[in-house]
């Protein structure tokens, strides 16, 4: 037998939302690719390729946190270097439509 589910999401700022469903309240904060979902559950963090439907959901770990702040700085030290090369890898997956 099935059951009727229900979520509601309310922007507060872009990349701040709140969710609510029946089962409870939680706040995300994050976009496309990666987002930090705080609830009943604990912390949670989804990685992701944005338009490919892949995604990956993990608890938030030190290691994590340690992990994503070297990947960030490592970004930012290629962007020093070559900024061009690395918006567009950044950016590969979005519609050229313009």
């Amino acid at each position: 037998m099935g059951y009727f589910r229900f979520r509601k999401t309310i922007s507060i700022l872009p990349g701040v939302r709140i969710n609510l469903s029946k089962t409870g309240v939680s706040g995300s904060l994050g976009g496309n690719g990666a987002t930090l979902n705080v609830g009943k559950k604990g912390e949670q963090v989804t990685l992701g390729i944005p338009g490919t439907g892949l995604s990956y959901r993990t608890p938030l770990s030190t290691t994590l946190i340690i992990l994503l702040v070297v990947v960030a700085i490592a970004i930012g030290v290629a962007y020093i270097v070559s900024p061009t090369t690395v918006t567009a890898l950044l950016h590969w997956w979005q519609p050229r439509w313009f």
